[in-house]
């Protein structure tokens, strides 16, 4: 069997649910300005795949970009 590396990675799948059709969930939410949106939807890919890439680098960049999301929820409002 042969994995589609491009369309459908074995590290953004996990329990039957892809990353993207997650983030998609989540970041759906129309108070959500799309800055944001694109902020959380990277939080959740580098917790996600974590464990299948180096997991303290993942965890460290999901921490960057959500730190960057709350100091724009703070400039900015809620």
């Amino acid at each position: 069997m042969n994995t589609d590396l491009v369309n459908h990675p074995p590290h953004y799948t996990q329990g039957g649910v892809e990353c993207i059709q997650a983030i998609e969930a989540m970041t759906g939410n129309p108070k959500w300005p799309a800055a944001r949106g694109y902020l959380m939807g990277n939080v959740l890919k580098y917790i996600w795949r974590h464990a299948d890439k180096d997991p303290v680098q993942s965890l460290e960049k999901a921490r960057w970009y959500l730190d960057r999301a709350i100091a724009r929820m703070k400039e900015e409002g809620p």
